[in-house]
């Protein structure tokens, strides 16, 4: 007789609870869905907030042991060493345009659009054919020309300096300064080649030897090729977007190219380099932003202001020297509805209110 044997009995680990696994520790805010470890600009956090704000940690917040990662030559981090401003608390900068990766492409995406519409239906209606000779060689000199100089602000300075500023959240705008100065660029760049194909007496390559040689070109490229040297990350986005983009960059897209091209028959030009200033504006309140945050910050605001005075007094006199210097192609269009002397007005009194919204004085060149 065969004996029967029970089943084996498996066993299994005993649970035990230690009060050490993730959400068994009772704290204030332990049941809040909603982040905690910064303070939103308004009562409740924005997208823009949760996406952005110490993405990156920060020894002064939340790292306790120093930064987690350094460069070769000594530096961890965000060295705020890389320029010699100062902010009691540079996390409290938020981007009035609150952008992030969902805006970088939904707005770029609508400006791209518009730009296609707007040169396909030229080409399908055959615009530039009708366009007088004198616009023509303004167009292929001058705008061909201030395509180097966004190419060159895109390149060598915004895009030098995104990763440099001592905070995720302002090197998020100043990346998304860079993508719209090359975006724009290579607008100017498609609209060259459209305008080379479609008409005969357009000079699609002169633009090259404009910005080279041209004596009304050379104090404007000597400008930004100085912008291109200056290592203080903050000292160059005040040179570029408060100084240079005020008396110069908008002085030629606004104040002169969109103002006479309807004159001229051109219903084109506006749109495209329209695009344009509607990046600077966006780029421009950040900026305001940030220095109206410098200059006002409780413990450094009085020396920000004595140096931003001196960044004033550096790039004030030089930017205005090369708009003085581009004073002989508002005569040449055919079809002219403004002066320089209108323009440059013009340019330097938003210059003025800007400078007045910082909170600093305007230089000798400019004052009224």
């Amino acid at each position: 007789m065969t004996a029967t044997t029970s089943a084996g009995q498996r066993s299994f680990p005993k649970i035990e609870f230690t009060d050490s696994e993730a959400g068994a520790l009772e704290f204030p805010s332990s049941r809040s869905r909603s982040y905690s470890y910064y303070k939103p600009a308004k009562l409740r956090a924005t997208n823009y907030e949760d996406v952005t704000v110490d993405v990156q940690p920060d020894p002064d917040r939340h790292l306790t042991q120093g930064w987690i990662y350094g460069f070769g030559d000594g530096p961890g981090g965000y060295p705020k060493e890389w320029t010699v401003a100062r902010s009691s608390d540079w996390h409290v900068f938020r981007d009035p345009n609150e952008e992030w990766n969902q805006t970088i492409y939904r707005n770029n995406s609508k400006v791209v659009h518009q730009v296609e519409l707007c040169l396909s239906n030229a080409k399908r209606a055959g615009v530039y054919e009708s366009w007088n000779t004198p616009w023509l060689t303004f167009l292929a000199r001058n705008l061909g020309a201030w395509m180097h100089a966004e190419n060159g602000l895109a390149l060598h300075v915004f895009t030098s300096i995104q990763r440099s500023c001592p905070t995720n959240m302002i090197n998020t705008a100043v990346a998304v300064n860079a993508a719209h100065k090359l975006r724009f660029a290579q607008d100017l760049a498609l609209f060259n080649l459209d305008l080379s194909e479609a008409n005969p007496e357009f000079d699609g390559a002169v633009h090259k030897e404009v910005w080279q040689s041209a004596p009304e070109w050379q104090p404007l490229r000597e400008v930004v090729e100085q912008l291109t040297a200056v290592g203080d990350w903050c000292e160059l986005l005040f040179a570029a977007n408060i100084v240079f983009e005020q008396l110069v960059g908008s002085l030629f897209r606004s104040e002169l190219t969109m103002q006479i091209a309807a004159r001229n028959g051109d219903y084109i030009t506006p749109t495209i380099v329209g695009t344009g200033e509607y990046d600077y504006a966006r780029d421009l309140s950040y900026t305001r932003a940030l220095y109206r945050l410098l200059a006002n910050d409780s413990e450094y605001g009085a020396s920000n202001k004595e140096l931003f005075d001196t960044w004033l007094q550096v790039w004030v006199p030089r930017c205005e020297r090369a708009a003085r210097a581009l004073q002989p192609i508002w005569s040449q269009p055919s079809e002219r509805t403004i002066t320089f002397s209108t323009s440059f007005d013009a340019a330097q009194q938003k210059f003025r209110s800007l400078l007045n919204e910082i909170g600093l004085e305007a230089p000798a060149e400019v004052a009224e």
